[in-house]
Protein backbone atom coordinates (compact mmCIF):
# COMPACT_ATOMS: atom_id res chain seq x y z
CA UNK A 1 0.00 0.00 0.00
CA UNK A 2 1.52 3.38 -1.06
CA UNK A 3 2.41 5.82 1.53
CA UNK A 4 -0.44 8.17 0.45
CA UNK A 5 -2.88 5.55 1.16
CA UNK A 6 -2.02 4.66 4.69
CA UNK A 7 -1.99 8.42 5.29
CA UNK A 8 -5.35 8.57 4.11
CA UNK A 9 -6.46 5.96 5.90
CA UNK A 10 -5.01 6.81 9.28
CA UNK A 11 -6.25 10.02 9.07
CA UNK A 12 -10.20 8.85 7.96
CA UNK A 13 -9.87 6.08 10.56
CA UNK A 14 -8.86 8.32 13.62
CA UNK A 15 -10.49 11.32 12.55
CA UNK A 16 -13.71 11.00 10.29
CA UNK A 17 -13.19 14.51 8.47
CA UNK A 18 -15.78 15.70 6.48
CA UNK A 19 -12.85 16.38 3.78
CA UNK A 20 -9.80 14.74 3.66
CA UNK A 21 -7.28 15.42 0.49
CA UNK A 22 -3.56 14.02 0.45
CA UNK A 23 -1.79 14.95 -2.34
CA UNK A 24 1.45 13.61 -2.89
CA UNK A 25 4.13 16.90 -4.17
CA UNK A 26 7.45 14.94 -4.21
CA UNK A 27 7.66 15.24 -7.82
CA UNK A 28 8.26 19.09 -6.63
CA UNK A 29 10.99 18.37 -5.28
CA UNK A 30 14.92 17.15 -5.66
CA UNK A 31 13.97 13.08 -5.18
CA UNK A 32 13.93 10.52 -7.43
CA UNK A 33 11.02 9.88 -9.31
CA UNK A 34 8.02 8.06 -8.13
CA UNK A 35 8.90 9.27 -4.10
CA UNK A 36 6.94 9.34 -1.38
CA UNK A 37 8.09 12.03 0.28
CA UNK A 38 6.75 15.55 0.63
CA UNK A 39 3.04 16.17 1.01
CA UNK A 40 -0.02 18.31 1.53
CA UNK A 41 -2.62 17.47 3.34
CA UNK A 42 -6.27 19.24 3.51
CA UNK A 43 -8.45 17.93 5.93
CA UNK A 44 -11.75 19.26 7.85
CA UNK A 45 -12.53 17.46 10.85
CA UNK A 46 -14.80 18.29 13.76
CA UNK A 47 -11.75 17.11 16.61
CA UNK A 48 -10.41 20.22 15.71
CA UNK A 49 -13.65 22.42 16.72
CA UNK A 50 -12.02 24.97 19.70
CA UNK A 51 -8.22 24.15 19.00
CA UNK A 52 -5.44 26.49 17.28
CA UNK A 53 -3.94 25.99 14.50
CA UNK A 54 -1.03 24.50 16.16
CA UNK A 55 -2.90 22.07 18.31
CA UNK A 56 -4.78 20.51 14.91
CA UNK A 57 -1.13 19.91 13.24
CA UNK A 58 -0.13 18.54 16.81
CA UNK A 59 -2.86 15.92 16.26
CA UNK A 60 -2.15 14.83 12.71
CA UNK A 61 2.12 14.83 13.48
CA UNK A 62 0.91 12.41 16.26
CA UNK A 63 -1.39 10.15 14.25
CA UNK A 64 1.07 10.15 11.43
CA UNK A 65 4.80 10.06 13.72
CA UNK A 66 5.87 6.58 11.95
CA UNK A 67 5.25 8.03 8.91
CA UNK A 68 7.83 11.63 9.68
CA UNK A 69 9.95 8.82 11.59
CA UNK A 70 10.26 6.76 8.24
CA UNK A 71 10.50 8.91 5.10
CA UNK A 72 8.04 11.50 4.57
CA UNK A 73 10.58 14.37 4.72
CA UNK A 74 7.49 17.14 4.63
CA UNK A 75 3.84 17.92 5.22
CA UNK A 76 2.55 20.50 4.72
CA UNK A 77 -1.04 20.88 6.44
CA UNK A 78 -3.86 22.98 6.21
CA UNK A 79 -6.62 21.76 8.99
CA UNK A 80 -10.26 23.44 9.24
CA UNK A 81 -13.29 22.45 11.18
CA UNK A 82 -16.23 21.40 8.80
CA UNK A 83 -17.47 25.10 9.23
CA UNK A 84 -14.69 26.54 8.05
CA UNK A 85 -13.97 24.12 5.01
CA UNK A 86 -17.11 25.19 3.92
CA UNK A 87 -16.63 28.66 4.20
CA UNK A 88 -13.30 28.76 2.80
CA UNK A 89 -13.50 25.67 0.08
CA UNK A 90 -9.85 26.27 -0.87
CA UNK A 91 -6.54 25.91 0.55
CA UNK A 92 -3.29 27.70 -0.43
CA UNK A 93 -1.16 26.27 -3.27
CA UNK A 94 2.20 24.77 -2.22
CA UNK A 95 5.26 27.28 -3.29
CA UNK A 96 7.58 25.74 -5.67
CA UNK A 97 10.68 23.87 -3.72
CA UNK A 98 13.72 26.57 -3.09
CA UNK A 99 16.32 23.93 -2.86
CA UNK A 100 17.78 20.68 -3.69
CA UNK A 101 19.43 19.58 -7.60
CA UNK A 102 16.30 21.11 -9.45
CA UNK A 103 17.73 24.56 -9.34
CA UNK A 104 20.90 24.16 -10.17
Amino acid sequence: MSIKQQIEDKLKAELMPSYLAVVNESHMHAVPPNSETHFKVIIAASAFEKKRAVQCHQIIYGLLKDKLEGGVHALALHTFTPEEWLSSDSAPDSPECMGGEKNN
